[in-house]
């Protein structure tokens, strides 16, 4: 087999397809950057989830003259009531932990993020006393996918005012970032059919315009593996050109994004790395170069019959 004839063959076919080949290549481009972006927000939902879970707890308000839920008619909490809620928590099997936060605790937490140093503000928020808190409970799970048990033992107790759990504010953002995660992989799987339409036309155009040495190639007797090798150079080139740029535009958003935004100014969740980017672009190259060979070699076995 002369190499020197594949290479001559593969430089010329992407001479005389250059238009085909460039829309080969943005087509892959965008599609392999749409999946490794789903592959990321994929990593990054993990991670979220597996920061946060470690960390959920359930919060179990206390009755206090303010109340008026079902559970708090008598008033504020008594100490039967606050025994018989601690017992509860205490000798519940999900439960791992607990701590109660008095209502000077909640009162100093209060004004540490909800009152600004804005006058007016200080002002409105002046009459608000310790004695306006909800003493809490604040319980730490064995497993925290774990909590419906304990969530609806203490939910029932007079003395509590509310149960509540975190999942409720961190539920939205698992739902954004699913939702994008998903749109980004559908879209790409739909770029994806597209390129792989690209490479059968692209292979189709470059069969009809070689016809002739197609022919003559077999008579000489050459095998089909030597027929279609330009063929396939050709297709791998644009793949891996397009894995290329791909590869540096997820690059590039670590860079400025991640690292260069999100990392050193939000520590509420574990953020993903370098590692998470270079299995991404592992995943986007191999699937680069299957969604270019195989087509390329389906197709090479139905134009190439001349």
């Amino acid at each position: 087999m002369q190499l020197r004839y594949v290479f001559s063959e593969t430089g010329t076919g992407l001479r005389r397809n250059v238009s085909m080949t460039i829309a080969l290549v943005v087509t892959i481009f965008v599609s392999l950057t749409l999946v490794g972006m789903g592959l990321l927000l994929n990593q990054q939902a993990q991670k979220a989830e597996d920061y946060w879970g470690s960390k959920l707890q359930i919060t179990v308000y206390l009755c206090n003259q303010n109340s008026r839920t079902p559970h708090c008619t008598s008033g504020a909490v008594n100490d039967a009531q606050k025994a018989a809620i601690k017992e509860v928590i205490d000798t519940h099997p999900e439960v791992a932990s607990s701590y109660l936060q008095t209502k000077e605790e909640a009162y100093a937490t209060w004004k540490r993020v909800f009152i600004s140093k804005d006058k007016t503000e200080q002002q409105i928020y002046a009459t608000v006393t310790p004695e306006d808190m909800q003493e809490s409970y604040w319980v730490t799970l064995k497993d925290p996918n774990q909590f419906r048990g304990v969530e609806s033992a203490l939910s029932g107790m007079d003395g509590v005012a509310s149960v509540h759990d975190l999942r409720a504010v961190l539920k939205p953002i698992y739902f954004w970032m699913s939702l994008m995660k998903w749109g980004a992989l559908f879209i790409a799987g739909f770029l994806l059919v597209a390129a792989i339409l690209q490479v059968g036309n692209t292979i189709r155009l470059a069969a009809f315009a070689r016809r002739k040495e197609i022919g003559i190639m077999r008579l000489v007797g050459a095998s089909n593996l030597y027929i279609s090798l330009p063929f396939l150079m050709e297709t791998l080139v644009a793949a891996l050109i397009g894995v290329l740029l791909a590869s540096l535009a997820i690059g590039a958003v670590m860079y400025w994004a991640v690292y260069g935004r999100l990392r050193n100014n939000s520590q509420i969740v574990e953020w993903v790395d370098w590692h998470d980017a270079l299995v991404a672009v592992g995943g986007i190259a191999i699937l680069g170069v299957l969604i270019t060979l195989i087509p390329t070699l389906v197709m090479t076995r139905k134009y190439l019959k001349v």
